[in-house]
């Protein structure tokens, strides 16, 4: 990442925004248009995970493409953000991801803002968040680790997978996750429930980041091939 730090922010703002918009929007085209559960959970699946795929094409050399507090977090961990930059990253994340909201509404003429009913409450779902967000964060630093360029693909992918997989249908994000407690429509989440699913969240992501910089770490003699290579 080269470019400065205000075009970082507004990268990730405006990410966040239309992936909560995307999200949210085709949860209400979903649940309108299609009378079987299954098939509205398939649109919104697909939905998201498209646009997580161009979202992370077109924007990752701007600022990383977090779009996420967990993983900005991990990346903060890492030494790879700063501290500041990462508090500015998240909320920027839950600042655009709310917006994404009031969008998605606006398009369907609902209400900008609404107090979501929908309960999702329990271990199940904080483990399904957990688990979600692990695998999220992992796949992450393992695609960045191999293969850079599929990781737009690798993340689309993992996203429709845990949709799934998880009982909670993977946020995996504490920006969506406050997002989508201000819509009462087929992806909401009570303001009560936020707190079990952010901290579950958090624990996902930091557990992949200590599994994975065990997991990652290049054998030593590697490590001494390539430190005698880039000698001159």
């Amino acid at each position: 990442m080269t470019s400065p730090l205000p075009q970082r922010l507004a990268a990730e703002t405006a990410g966040a925004a239309f992936l909560v918009a995307t999200v949210v929007g085709s949860g209400v085209m979903a649940e309108a248009l299609a009378r079987d559960a299954a098939l509205a959970l398939l649109a919104n699946t697909l939905a998201t995970g498209a646009m997580l795929v161009v979202l992370i094409t077109t924007l990752g050399l701007i600022s990383g493409v977090h779009f996420n507090p967990a993983i900005s977090l991990i990346f903060a961990l890492r030494g790879d953000l700063a501290r500041r930059e990462a508090g500015l990253y998240a909320l920027g994340q839950v600042a655009g991801a709310i917006a994404g909201t009031v969008l998605a509404h606006a398009m369907f003429a609902l209400p900008l803002l609404q107090a979501s009913h929908k309960i999702r409450f329990g271990e199940v779902q904080w483990l399904s968040e957990g688990v979600a967000s692990f695998g999220l964060a992992a796949t992450i630093l393992a695609g960045l680790r191999f293969e850079r360029k599929a990781v737009p693909w690798l993340v689309g992918l993992y996203i429709c997978a845990a949709y799934w997989f998880t009982a909670s249908t993977s946020f995996a994000n504490p920006a969506v996750a406050i997002a989508r407690s201000f819509t009462d429509t087929f992806s909401g989440i009570r303001a009560a429930d936020l707190p079990g699913f952010i901290l579950a969240e958090l624990a996902g992501a930091i557990s992949a980041f200590a599994a994975m910089s065990w997991l990652l770490q290049a054998p030593a003699d590697a490590a001494a091939i390539q430190t005698a290579e880039e000698l001159p």
